[in-house]
């Protein structure tokens, strides 16, 4: 049997501490899911660094095949112009996932943390505990404002 969890309001560390407006809360949340999307193209970047890497390494078994089936002229072309070629100037997929940490991804992480700490001590999701409160069932076992 579950314990009942009627306490009104977020769980403490979901909870808007004093003299914090609405509309922080929601410039908050704004700046919190433009981060999450950020971290859904990072990941995207890594699926691009690694979807090309193992094209570039499935080009070795292409370049042998090509060899063997006597096309070593192909072979050849392919191993010259595409193995290991950079997939922008002077870059290879790595560089790129390095750059993108460094340039935009971690001071991204930095500021919405900082912003987050300075205006509500850190605490995160506000918006989105706020909303689970305002649309749970009081009194139903699967709509408790805690664990």
């Amino acid at each position: 049997m579950r314990e009942s969890h009627e306490e009104s309001g977020p769980e403490d560390g979901h909870a808007r501490p004093p003299a914090v407006g609405d509309t922080t809360v929601e410039a908050l949340g704004a700046l919190t899911e433009a981060l999450e999307t950020v971290e859904r193209a990072r990941g995207r970047l890594y699926d691009f660094h690694q979807l090309t890497g193992g094209a570039d390494l499935t080009l070795d078994r292409a370049v042998e095949l090509l060899r063997t089936a006597g096309h070593a002229g192909h072979a050849d072309l392919v191993e010259r112009e595409i193995l290991g070629r950079n997939v922008i100037p002077g870059c290879w997929t790595y560089q790129v996932v390095e750059a993108y940490d460094a340039t935009y991804y971690r001071p991204f992480v930095e500021v919405e943390a900082r912003v987050r700490q300075d205006l509500v001590a850190g605490r995160q999701h506000l918006y989105e505990a706020e909303m689970k409160e305002a649309r749970r069932t009081h009194g139903h076992p699967d709509h408790t404002s805690g664990l």
